[in-house]
């Protein structure tokens, strides 16, 4: 479904604006923070025009976003694109008739919705969030819009953590993951 076979990979100027806080929310963790990226009207511009030239418009009917940075993702490319934009939100946040999934996460589970019907089965939604790490709540997402009928074949991200084998996950389910920049370690 990309609209280029070449996945992205010199965005080093986008790079430098991701903050790297260590020891958040754990010693050890080095928490990539894209919000040092969306502050500059520019770089945040960039960012969705790169991903948008990832895909190829006629093959995507929607976006949809992972709560909550996924919709500031999803909410730039479903303008680029002129596409419709889905909310996949936590647990209880959806007014009407919601569908969800369980998921597990490291210490537990959570949960996320969308509105029952939101989607005719066959459409194709590319799914978007700010960062790639365990690939757990992508996988998630992908699930409960595959329960919907719907085609999930393409997940985009402006950070990939590949050491945490999110990448490895989405591929084996199917789904292409495709992200601006990439970070080693944890």
């Amino acid at each position: 479904m990309p609209g280029s076979q070449q996945r992205m990979t010199t965005n080093d100027d986008l790079k430098a604006l991701v903050r790297t806080v260590p020891d958040y929310p754990l010693p050890g963790i080095q928490f990539r923070d894209v919000s040092t990226l969306l502050i500059d009207g520019e770089a945040f511009c960039e960012t969705i025009d790169r991903l948008a030239a990832a895909l190829d418009p006629a093959q995507v009917d929607y976006i949809a976003g992972i709560e909550a940075r996924g919709f500031i993702v999803a909410g730039g490319l479903s303008y680029a694109l002129r596409k419709g934009k889905l909310m996949l939100r936590k647990r209880g946040k959806l007014p009407g008739d919601t569908v969800g999934i369980d998921y597990a996460l490291e210490y537990g589970t959570d949960r996320i919705e969308m509105h029952l019907g939101a989607i005719t089965p066959g459409k194709r939604v590319v799914l978007a969030d700010d960062l790639l790490a365990t690939g757990g709540t992508a996988l998630a997402a992908a699930a409960l819009l595959r329960d919907q009928g719907a085609i999930v074949e393409t997940a985009l991200f402006i950070v990939d953590l590949p050491d945490l084998g999110g990448s490895t996950r989405l591929r084996a389910a199917g789904i292409e993951p495709i992200s601006l920049m990439a970070f080693g370690g944890h």
